[in-house]
């Protein structure tokens, strides 16, 4: 009798980050920009990696991928959430929520396995540099690759399935610029406190954990380093810090998101503006900034496309 009375939600309503038309243009303008420098910056460490045979190793392999999982990361909601920003009834289907709970779990699961196969990378290359080349193949690295998809993809499909055996009947208002489960969830017909439970085993235990191994092996790794005083261990130092940074950067917001998915809206919103939008970004600011290989490999690039315009028009005539 009660769930005949109880009308089906087809469609959510955005409430986004304000009301103010003010601050939504700023917002508009600020996102749109780190929108584009975010799938520019990713799109030139993707070209570079791939023209420079002197990348062609594993860490360049697995940055390469680190960057199509930030453009997707932050192609998932933000250019909603731009076209949002100029309309006032900022609304999403249920099967486009879904979607966006699909994806964003997609993204976040695989990025935790590569930063974690970027670890062990780092940790088998400082601490048994000897046996490097034969732990570290292609094949490995492929598996690195194929393994984090697949273990995104069964992650998704886990809070996808959860999300659709929840009963929405009445509330539709997500105060949040894009879908996700711990502001979703809060919209439910039933009782939230099984479902929090359901949210802190699934995804806020598992991306703890995986940060309690990411910091321990970091930690075994500089160590490692400190007992050396070599130029190379120093940039090996470089390298680790900014890899450490990317992970702390990721991992902190996540963490505190489904560890306790009954805080603050507020607090939720700032935080995932902070992972979706500003992190892929970051990421290849700090490693190119921090790479001598890199910068040396987009300084190549530049001189070798400077070259190839200047000399096209000559053999025009």
């Amino acid at each position: 009798m009660n769930m005949a009375n109880k009308s089906v939600v087809t469609e959510f309503v955005l409430l986004g980050l304000s009301n103010s038309w003010e601050l939504r243009i700023f917002f508009f303008i600020v996102f749109s920009l780190f929108y584009v420098a975010t799938m520019v910056s990713n799109g030139i460490i993707l070209v570079v990696v791939i023209s420079d045979s002197h990348l062609h190793s594993a860490m360049y392999f697995l940055l390469s991928n680190l960057s199509i999982i930030d453009m997707s990361l932050a192609s998932f909601a933000t250019p909603k959430m731009i076209i949002d920003y100029l309309t006032d009834h900022k609304t999403i289907s249920f099967g486009g929520c879904i979607s966006q709970i699909f994806f964003l779990h997609l993204f976040t699961g695989t990025e935790i396995i590569l930063l974690m196969a970027m670890s062990f990378d780092r940790y088998i290359a400082i601490c048994k540099p000897l046996r490097y080349a034969s732990i570290i193949s292609t094949q490995v690295c492929v598996a690195f690759v194929l393994s984090s998809w697949i273990v995104g993809v069964m992650h998704s499909m886990s809070q996808v399935i959860f999300a659709l055996t929840l009963p929405f009947c009445g509330p539709n208002q997500i105060d949040s610029f894009f879908c996700d489960l711990p502001v979703v969830f809060q919209l439910a017909c039933v009782d939230t406190y099984v479902l929090g439970l359901f949210m802190i085993s699934t995804s806020g235990i598992i991306a703890l954990s995986c940060f309690i191994l990411l910091f321990n092996s970091y930690v075994i790794v500089l160590v490692t380093i400190k007992h050396h005083s070599s130029r190379g261990s120093s940039k090996a130092l470089s390298t680790c810090t900014a890899h450490f940074i990317v992970v702390f950067m990721f991992f902190g917001p996540c963490i505190f998101i489904y560890m306790w998915p009954q805080n603050s809206f507020v607090i939720e919103k700032i935080l995932s503006v902070f992972y979706t939008i500003f992190t892929p970004i970051l990421n290849p600011v700090i490693y190119t900034l921090r790479n001598q290989e890199v910068n040396s490999a987009m300084r190549k690039l530049r001189s070798k496309f400077l070259n190839f315009s200047i000399e096209t028009p000559s053999h025009s005539f």
